[in-house]
Formats: structure tokens, sequence, C-alpha cells
């Protein structure tokens, strides 16, 4: 009889993220992640005009034990860096879709080819105070990849194992002023990297989603 699949291997992570495709999407955004921490600033974000974006979420596929891909921002950029963050960006014109624009963003940021990534569902939008409307796409990336970094964008990758990241013990809530707001967010630690904001807050909503 074969062993029962591990809950954080690739696998069972990506049949969770397929059970979860038929979950209303609209206005879920609301009940995830440090959105249900903020209600009325979320709200506030609603009513902007927001600019399309597309984050990957990749976990590799390494049997029993997965791990997902981050990026450390590099320090030459002049809005957040140094800051962790899922690889992606703004969705172009000729991006035929939040999965196109994620995988393009991928390429050209950490060299990640598409043809090792499985795109598999789609998270709720996240709301950015910085003016974006971000739909993280949630893939499975199959090992044999090699990356190579955009310096001018990326100045680490690394990996997480999953099973650290769906821990809620390693979601630690915090607080702090924005503006004259106080903002309450999620931040997880692992090693030298500090996992905050808009990334914090979608890896919360993964475990929301699939693993709560």
């Amino acid at each position: 009889m074969n062993a029962p699949l591990s809950p954080y291997a690739a696998g069972a992570f990506r049949d969770r993220a397929l059970s979860q495709r038929g979950r209303p999407e609209a206005e879920a955004w609301r009940d995830h992640g440090d959105h249900a921490l903020n209600p009325d600033l979320f709200a506030y974000y609603e009513d902007l005009d927001m600019r399309a974006a597309a984050v990957l979420v990749p976990v590799v596929d390494y049997g029993s034990e997965a791990r997902v891909i981050f990026t450390r921002r590099a320090t030459k950029l002049r809005k957040h860096s140094g800051q962790i963050a899922f690889p992606g960006g703004s969705i172009d014109p000729d991006d035929r879709s939040p999965e196109d624009a994620a995988l393009r963003e991928s390429e050209e940021e950490i060299g990640l080819d598409r043809g090792f990534v499985e795109p598999v569902a789609r998270l709720p939008v996240y709301l950015a105070g910085t003016g974006f409307r971000i739909t993280p796409v949630l893939s499975v990336v199959r090992p044999g990849f090699s990356l190579t970094l955009n310096a001018d964008e990326v100045d680490v990758a690394f990996e997480v194992p999953l099973a650290y990241l769906m821990n809620p013990n390693n979601h630690v809530r915090k607080s702090a002023m924005l503006g004259e707001r106080l903002r309450n967010y999620y931040e997880i630690n692992y090693g030298e990297y500090r996992i905050w904001g808009i990334t914090a807050g979608i890896v919360r909503t993964i475990y929301e989603r699939l693993y709560a």
C-alpha cells in the first residue's frame, strides 16, 4: 500500500489549489490575509483606480516536501528595495492573461523557464496600497530548472519549505502606522529573510484557502 501523500508535497498542493477554483473570488479578498485584519483600509483601496498586476507563486516539486521560490528585490531599486517578493509585475497589453504576465515576469526577473512551470489556479486579488490589483498565480515547478537573476531587479532568489510557510505558528501579527492609519499585517521570518507586507499577505491567504 502506498504511503499517503504529504500535504506539503507539490501534488497535494496542486490538488488543494484545484479544489478551491470553484470558490467565489470576486469579493473573497475581503476575507483573507491582512485584508481581513484591516477591513476599512482595504475597502478604501477598492475604490481606487488600480493597475492590474500578477505574481507567480512557484511551488517546486521536490517529492514529499515542496519548497517555494522567493526573491529579494535589488537594493538599487527606487521602491521597495530589499523587500522579499514573489516574481511578478504589471500586466502588459500584450499579456494574454495574468498567468502569461506572471510567467513573463518570472522569466525576466529570475530566468525561470516557463516550460518548467504549470500554472494551477489563481488566488483572490490582493489590493496593494502602491496602486496595484495583484492576481497571485499558484503554480507547480518541475525540478531541473536553472535561474539567472536580473541584477537590476533581484539580488537573491531563495526557497522556503512549503510546510514552514503553511504553519500558522510562523505567521506573526504585527502593527504599524501607515500615514494616520494603523495597519495590521503578517510577518514570517525564515533565517535572514523577513517576509511581510504583500508577500506575507499572499502566503497567509494560501494558508487560509488551502490548509486552514
